[in-house]
């Protein structure tokens, strides 16, 4: 279900920046503070355990990597490149998050997963590099930099929110995750938040901008620590294999964005690197 959200969400939120009916941190802002509404309602109603105080700081982090530098980047970097790129950059998390586990987790790094870090880094290359995009404006060089950035800082939070998931129910600190970033990224998307113009939005617009705050937002981040609660950090990481393929067709069908050799190609590095890494070494008998 994450996944599903996350995918069809690439080419919603292209869409709503591409008419320029709400830039990009603006757009944040708003999935931030209608994600942090809906939280804190819901929140009212859900008896949570009590939260250490040292826990708070923790929280705080969360939410800088997952809520203020994912998200901004995230819809910043989506602005300039496509839906497919986008998507296929993304699933260099769970190479990011094994890299992370060496320092964090004291998870061992073979020679049969560095070969496969060394593969997906370079689909990564090869599509900022040489990925291009059909839509005129696009920087797909620097839209794919900033995604890649983006992927680094999820990964980062879904390390920190694997700790808080296996001391507390999601309810209990996700909405203090969320206010803490709303009010992180108010300094950020105030102002273009600020110049929407409400009475220009098409259903359709309003239904993208429905379905990013409540179903790629506050569905997601509800979701996700549920998942974390019940599987390891790396196997929820495999998932996101899901949304190239989820996204990829939604934007061909929408019209949004192309398939070309030099995706393919990435793709393929990006995925070949992806399985050795998470592939698991055979136990001798």
């Amino acid at each position: 279900m994450v996944q599903l959200l996350y995918g069809l969400n690439y080419t919603f939120a292209k869409n709503v920046m591409n008419e320029n009916f709400i830039k990009p941190f603006g757009f944040v802002l708003l999935r931030v503070a209608g994600a942090t509404v809906l939280f804190w309602l819901i929140g009212a109603f859900y008896k949570s355990e009590p939260i250490e105080k040292k826990d708070y700081l923790t929280i705080f982090f969360a939410a800088v990597f997952g809520v203020c530098v994912n998200m901004l980047l995230f819809l910043k970097g989506l602005e300039f490149t496509t839906p497919i790129h986008a998507s296929v950059i993304m699933t260099i998390i769970p190479i990011i998050i094994l890299i992370l586990s060496t320092f964090f987790l004291d998870e061992k790094l073979t020679k049969l997963k560095l070969f496969g870090v060394f593969l997906g880094f370079c689909g990564g290359l090869l599509l900022t590099a040489l990925g291009t995009s059909d839509r005129a404006g696009d920087n797909v060089t620097l839209g794919n930099l900033l995604i890649f950035i983006n992927a680094i800082s999820y990964s980062i939070y879904v390390i920190i929110v694997k700790r808080l998931t296996s001391k507390y129910h999601p309810f209990t600190f996700i909405k203090w995750l969320f206010l803490f970033g709303l009010i992180l990224v108010i300094p950020f998307g105030y102002s273009e938040s600020m110049e929407v113009q409400w009475d220009t939005f098409s259903p359709y617009i309003w239904f993208s901008v429905g379905f990013v705050i409540i179903g790629a937002t506050f569905g997601t981040y509800f979701l996700n620590p549920l998942a974390l609660k019940s599987l390891k950090a790396s196997t929820v990481g495999v998932f996101i294999y899901l949304q190239p393929v989820i996204a990829g067709l939604f934007a061909l069908i929408m019209g949004v964005d192309s398939i070309d050799a030099v995706k393919i190609a990435a793709m393929c590095l990006i995925f070949s690197g992806v399985y050795l890494v998470t592939k698991k070494p055979k136990v001798s008998t």
